[in-house]
């Protein structure tokens, strides 16, 4: 009998001590800044009208492979600067819904970088992103519109 008790104990010191790989890509998941998105999840809308299958897909493949390079620090009461900045760019909005909480990206293109926008509850976080793909997309996307 103590013998299956030790085995017992054995197994929930060695789980907790290195858990699965699968639990650990879980809890990671949800702090990451630059989350991957699945397309099948998301809107993406630019100027009011939300931008056709084939090219939501291709927008958030993109999305997904730019590279993150930096993220921007917002002080308390500063939060409406980054939502709303003062400049002439229209801005990619994806719109997600995780649980019950609604997730809203709006990215900002310019010619060498991407600024991303990230607000969900009341909270908000911006960073940079690196995509070429990503910025020719949103380029040749500004000129349809």
């Amino acid at each position: 009998m103590t013998f299956v008790i030790t085995v017992v104990v054995g197994f929930i010191l060695k789980f907790l001590l290195s858990p699965p790989s699968a639990l650990v890509g879980w809890v990671i998941s949800k702090f990451e800044l630059h989350p991957k998105l699945d397309s099948k999840e998301v809107t993406v809308t630019f100027n009011g009208k939300n931008l056709k299958e084939e090219e939501k897909v291709r927008f958030t493949d993109y999305f997904n492979e730019a590279n993150f390079l930096k993220k921007y620090y917002i002080f308390p009461g500063n939060e409406k600067l980054f939502l709303h900045p003062e400049t002439n760019v229209i801005p990619f909005v994806i719109n997600l819904k995780r649980g019950k909480k609604d997730v809203n990206f709006f990215v900002y293109s310019y010619d060498d970088h991407v600024d991303v926008v990230k607000q969900y509850k009341e909270k908000v976080v911006s960073y940079s992103l690196s995509s070429d793909n990503l910025q020719k997309f949103t380029m040749s996307t500004k000129r349809l519109a």
